[in-house]
């Protein structure tokens, strides 16, 4: 499709929509829950996805705004599978940034340090503004769901991080799904952080071999790049 496509230029605006939208609600929802103003840690980890909002704008909108336009709703040929573990993350998600606000605001458990909240901070920044982009820009049919795009001529990324770990995306994702609660501060978030990072791991199976499986040329990538997510391991 042409970039010039009204449906695609509608769907980016409904792209930027969004994430404008979802931005100002994770702000309102942080702060709300932890009733002050002056919690740095919430304003580092709105920073985050607000920083990745301007990357996506600033690398991605100008040169691949399909890309954009697929991820503001879901495509056909969608996975079900997949839908139900997108909803999953984002439950666990949710559920974190419920927990380390309620965790701060009523004192259920000693906070952690100051050092391991920055490292935190650092880690989330690393995964998901560095890792996550870098992959994004490297891979022109990375969409938020599952599926493969043989209405855009889907062929296999194999460069950048993808040179490294066949899904690189997930691995900056895992990453700030795991340091956010220590960026918040709450020893209690660590559980649904967990399990939403959990979720992203099985999927990330199940999309390797759904992959394989459909895609072509994919099963000759793996045996270029062996591992999924953590070279040497798996």
């Amino acid at each position: 499709m042409d970039a010039k496509d009204p449906k695609i230029k509608k769907g980016a605006l409904r792209w930027l929509l969004r994430e404008t939208i979802g931005n100002l609600v994770l702000i309102l929802i942080l702060f709300g829950l932890v009733g002050r103003w002056d919690w740095w840690n919430g304003w580092a980890l709105s920073a985050i996805y607000i920083l990745w909002s301007l990357g996506s704008i600033i690398f991605i909108l100008p040169v691949n705004p399909q890309m954009l336009a697929e991820r503001s709703r879901p495509q056909k040929g969608a996975k079900k599978w997949d839908l139900v573990m997108v909803s999953m993350m984002a439950v666990f998600l949710f559920a974190t940034y419920i927990v380390a606000c309620l965790d701060v605001r009523f004192g259920w458990a000693t906070p952690f340090p100051l050092w391991v909240q920055i490292t935190g901070f650092a880690a989330a920044v690393l995964g998901y503004d560095v890792i996550l982009m870098w992959s994004m820009v490297s891979n022109a049919y990375f969409t938020a769901i599952i599926r493969i795009q043989s209405d855009r001529q889907h062929t296999v990324a194999t460069g950048g991080p993808y040179r490294f770990v066949r899904h690189p995306g997930y691995v900056g994702t895992i990453l700030c799904y795991l340091a956010t609660p220590f960026l918040l501060g709450s020893p209690w978030a660590v559980i649904p952080a967990v399990l939403a990072a959990g979720v992203l791991v099985v999927r990330t199976g199940l999309e390797d071999k759904t992959l394989q499986a459909e895609l072509p040329g994919y099963q000759e990538y793996t045996q270029q790049t062996r591992f999924r997510l953590i070279p040497g391991i798996w």
